[in-house]
């Protein structure tokens, strides 16, 4: 069953909050620009420091759209039924890290691309604006086990 209108939540997340939950999520998507227009597309990614790093192959149109650029990285999670959840954005430069010596570094963090490539390089994205909300039901609690499955469940958001 779902939930109505009185019987949900909305509260801004604190910085803190945003950079625990973007930790515990594995997929995200990446919004950069591709001939003067807007592109999102899903991608893997690892937290080190201050900086977002999104494996992607070197001669991809993410990795062209995202080389110096501003970028908006968002993660997020939900129940559908009970229309609860999640989500985080961060916003802030890019650079290109191609030097293999710097991408196999980055390679011991164990992220993968998310779209295959021969030859790959990532997409350092520096977290200048971390922002994000929570919808959540007053029946439920805010932070279930995150071990709970996802998708198409009567319960609260899963993480």
């Amino acid at each position: 069953m779902g939930t109505t209108e009185r019987e949900r939540l909305l509260e801004v997340l604190d910085e803190a909050e945003c950079r625990r939950l973007l930790a515990t999520a594995s997929i995200g998507r990446i919004a950069f620009t591709e001939g003067a227009m807007p592109v999102i597309q899903p991608a893997s990614f690892a937290l080190k420091g201050e900086d977002v790093f999104i494996p992607t192959g070197l001669s991809s149109k993410m990795a062209a759209g995202s080389r110096g650029a501003v970028l908006a990285f968002e993660v997020d999670d939900y129940d559908l039924v009970a229309r609860t959840g999640w989500n985080v954005t961060v916003i802030g430069p890019s650079r290109l890290v191609s030097q293999p010596d710097q991408v196999r570094e980055l390679d011991a963090l164990g992220v993968l691309p998310w779209a295959p490539s021969a030859r790959h390089c990532y997409i350092a994205l520096r977290m200048t604006v971390v922002r994000g909300r929570r919808i959540s039901s007053t029946d439920v609690p805010v932070d279930p086990d995150p071990r709970a499955p996802r998708g198409l469940v009567e319960e609260a958001p899963c993480r």
